[in-house]
């Protein structure tokens, strides 16, 4: 039997503070079950980030999460930010995170949304960027 490589992401919520461990997995869960077949690694940021292995454009990379201290956050390309401004307005975003607060449940449903939506715009990022090319 072979060992599975590990993709990090086990050793970074466990080296996570453990109030957000529980938090973190569900994130985890949540966007393995938007994305099904996506590559699960740590090697873009240092933090786990999730590929589409039939997506050129920025290597597939379509979703992270992390945790800063006190809030567990999920990136998300900007333009899926702008999309969803209006049902994100009760969580902290920057340009590209969505920070969840701590002692309020993960609102997974929202999290799955937000990473089919990522995934899509990366999917029609990769699109454009051959269709480009082709008209060079």
């Amino acid at each position: 039997m072979t060992k599975r490589k590990s993709s990090g992401v086990d050793e970074y919520i466990a080296g996570c503070a453990k109030e957000a461990q529980g938090d973190l997995a569900k994130i985890r869960a949540a966007i393995r079950a938007a994305a099904p077949g996506a590559i699960e690694r740590t090697d873009y940021f240092r933090m786990p980030g999730y590929s589409n292995p039939r997506v050129a454009y920025y290597d597939g990379m379509f979703a992270w999460f992390s945790f800063k201290k006190p809030h567990v956050r999920l990136h998300v390309p900007p333009s899926v930010i702008q999309e969803h401004r209006k049902e994100l307005a009760g969580y902290a975003t920057t340009k590209a995170i969505v920070s969840f607060p701590k002692g309020k449940p993960v609102p997974t449903t929202l999290v799955k949304k937000l990473v089919r939506a990522s995934l899509k715009a990366m999917k029609d990022k990769d699109i454009n960027s051959i269709t480009a090319a082709h008209r060079s």
